[in-house]
């Protein structure tokens, strides 16, 4: 029997999402549970919902399914919560955890202060596909790196050894050259499948790069900085997906988990690492983005130098926390150039004749 709901009553529902079904917790003005029940997880079964509860507030925490279920519920004219999971410790730490008590957290959180849950704002779906898409280039390098590391592993016990250094692309044709037709024949298939991850690489990095130029503009400017390609460009421009969304430039550092955690009480105040929020892919490629920029091939600039400067202070990790230190430097500065639409000077310019006079 499906419950009556008073018009115009203001309710407010609590969903744990879930692969198979989601949990729901309906309460009333009062805070009253309306009702309790299981939504199978498809497109149908959540309209429905929604049409017997047209005027409730929905409450669910990030995950999977949290992209697409709050845009389902948003275009049926819904207000909708997201929270945070990673600080809702009243449900992750709580010792009676269970989809149902976690539904009727939500939704009391959601009924006495949004705030609580410390919301999120999810992606527009054209942006999520495309993030999806350079999610798939990961993917098919991780593989290429697993097989060709086996590849490697595989032939070191037949006392052949593949050096390090060559390059992926090249991988297969200079092993190739290098072992003799037997060994050759044990490893062919991994090599086959190698070729055809480079092909797929390849054919999506150029995909990629056509999307980067027609689609989002903005990566062009970005990539002024030396070390900074199209696959981080568009990365960094699809993750934050608009600057107006940070009021300062220097806010990116702790959106991206580039930035100490911190543990303090009283005189205590522990040297923690970083926090590791935020979009681990883009993150990643800031990080490589650092090493090149402090590596032997970085160009003179203002961000190796404070690089320089802060390894040069020594002590334990001091290189993890220059490369850091950079790879936050890095993202407020393109975070900076998005804004202002300035270009990019690595260096301060010299002051003029007229100013020196």
């Amino acid at each position: 029997m499906k419950t009556k709901i008073p018009a115009g009553e203001k309710l407010t529902v609590g969903l744990d999402l879930g692969d198979r079904r989601h949990s729901a917790c309906v309460l009333d003005a009062a805070g009253e549970i309306l009702a309790e029940e299981a939504i199978v997880n498809t497109r149908e079964c959540l309209v429905a919902f929604s049409a017997r509860f047209p005027t409730a507030t929905i409450v669910m925490e990030t995950g999977s399914h949290s992209p697409w279920v709050s845009r389902l519920f948003e275009a049926r004219g819904h207000r909708v919560h997201v929270a945070n999971a990673r600080k809702l410790r009243a449900i992750s730490a709580s010792h009676t955890k269970g989809d149902d008590a976690d539904a009727q957290m939500l939704a009391r959180l959601g009924r006495a202060d949004p705030k609580l849950l410390s919301p999120v704002r999810h992606r527009r779906e054209a942006t999520q596909r495309a993030l999806v898409r350079l999610k798939v280039r990961e993917a098919l390098v991780r593989s290429r790196v697993n097989l060709v590391n086996s590849v490697r592993f595989l032939l070191k016990s037949l006392g052949v050894f593949v050096s390090s250094s060559i390059k992926a692309m090249a991988f297969t044709r200079k092993v190739r050259a290098q072992l003799a037709r037997a060994d050759a024949a044990l490893v062919e298939p991994l090599l086959a499948a190698v070729d055809v991850l480079n092909a797929q690489i390849k054919a999506l990095d150029a995909e990629l790069e056509t999307l980067a130029r027609e689609t989002y503009p903005a990566t062009e400017r970005l990539r002024q900085i030396p070390g900074v390609g199209p696959l981080t460009a568009l990365c960094f421009v699809l993750t934050l997906e608009d600057p107006k969304h940070f009021a300062h430039a220097r806010a990116v550092g702790p959106y991206l988990g580039l930035v100490p955690r911190r543990d303090q009480s009283g005189e205590s105040d522990k040297q923690l690492g970083i926090t590791k929020a935020g979009h681990v892919q883009l993150r990643c490629l800031l990080v490589n983005c650092a090493h090149y920029i402090l590596g032997p091939f970085g160009p003179p600039c203002l961000l190796r130098a404070a690089g320089e400067r802060i390894a040069a202070r020594g002590g334990k990790s001091a290189k993890k926390r220059a490369v850091i230190a950079v790879a936050r430097k890095l993202a407020v500065t393109l975070l900076a150039l998005w804004k202002t639409g300035a270009d990019y000077r690595p260096l301060p310019e010299p002051p003029s004749l007229a100013q020196a006079a």
